[in-house]
């Protein structure tokens, strides 16, 4: 397969980037590592007609540590997966991030653009040509959504591993545009919708992550895929908990993946467990409530049925794991994963 013809600017600072951005108009799109992007354009997915490349600016690769964590953008999967002050103050963003594809892939993928990443879809991420035989799809060139044709939105799902641990964590983005910057949190970016998933405009770019600092929170993210390695979730689930000094939960975040158009927060779970241990029945009791609002479609691998029963037992796994139980054989046999083995 090969890419459609574009052209390609490579801007030296993020001033210059905007105003490219800003003059192209909605055809122009943003490209750091391209793992996601140049992929999709080979299949016809995506089709700008230019692109401008964020990896010159030295801006969007920056780390700051102060009272807490700003990640540019552009900052590799890798380096995040490297960095320690991610894996001891957010280990919910360190496993995250350790589990995105594989070690080549995350050398190349930005946290940026795992955060943009495009909505998927059994009948979507297909190759034009099979595309065409079903008349094409809601999300791109047709009329009809496969995974349930009365449906008056594409219901391709959120796949992205870093936005439910970010999510949980409680993380701010920055987005800059010729109209100037705004923060919004992190849950501001998406909308339940399979095409317009994003609230970011076209002619802003997602510049950095930012993390309060992370005294007295744990963090946990767990993942179901087929492999143990460069598969999408076909569900996540991603928990962080602030411990009082008696043992109980004084501020709790709970959040799914892969069940819907964009990650899903479960307030009502994690709202559950607020003063209380994390005895086996609370954990249950917040796990069931989790899974309640997960609406698994059947638009990726797995059957929708199972997948939504495990959605319990994936936010226990987490919880678990942040009680302090040690879950790393259990990971390596759900997960397929040992992550203390992954080097970046």
């Amino acid at each position: 397969m090969r890419l459609p013809s574009f052209r390609w600017h490579a801007p030296r600072d993020l001033g210059e980037a905007v105003r490219i951005l800003a003059g192209e108009g909605p055809s122009a799109r943003p490209v750091a590592g391209g793992t996601d992007l140049l992929p999709n354009m080979k299949r016809r997915h995506q089709v700008p007609r230019t692109l401008v490349s964020l990896q010159s600016i030295e801006r969007l690769r920056e780390v700051r540590n102060g009272s807490g964590l700003a990640l540019g953008a552009t900052t590799t999967l890798a380096s995040v997966v490297r960095n320690p002050v991610v894996r001891e103050r957010y280990a919910g963003l360190w496993q995250a991030a350790a589990q995105v594809a594989t070690p080549h892939l995350r050398a190349m993928g930005t946290l940026g653009g795992n955060l943009c990443l495009d909505t998927r879809c059994t009948y979507y991420n297909q190759t034009h040509e099979w595309r065409k035989a079903i008349s094409f799809c809601m999300k791109k060139d047709g009329s009809i959504c496969w995974v349930a044709p009365s449906s008056p939105r594409c219901l391709a799902v959120s796949s992205t591993d870093s936005a439910p641990a970010l999510l949980a964590l409680g993380a701010r983005v920055l987005l800059v545009s010729e109209r100037g910057e705004r923060e919004i949190a992190l849950d501001e970016l998406y909308r339940n919708d399979g095409i317009d998933y994003h609230t970011r405009a076209a002619d802003e770019i997602l510049t950095e992550v930012r993390l309060d600092p992370g005294e007295g929170w744990r963090s946990s993210y767990w993942k179901l895929r087929r492999r143990g390695s460069f598969d999408f979730p076909v569900l996540s689930a991603a928990a962080a908990v602030r411990f009082a000094a008696d043992g109980t939960v004084e501020e709790a975040r709970i959040v799914l993946g892969a069940v819907a158009s964009r990650p899903l927060v479960a307030e009502r779970a994690a709202g559950g467990i607020i003063g209380q241990r994390l005895t086996d029945a609370a954990i249950a009791e917040a796990a069931a409530a989790a899974a309640e609002p997960a609406k698994p479609m059947d638009n990726t691998d797995f059957t929708l049925q199972w997948r939504k029963r495990v959605t319990a037992e994936f936010v226990g796994y987490a919880l678990r794991e942040l009680r302090g139980d040690d879950m790393r054989l259990t990971r390596v046999r759900i997960a397929r994963q040992a992550l203390e083995s992954v080097a970046g």
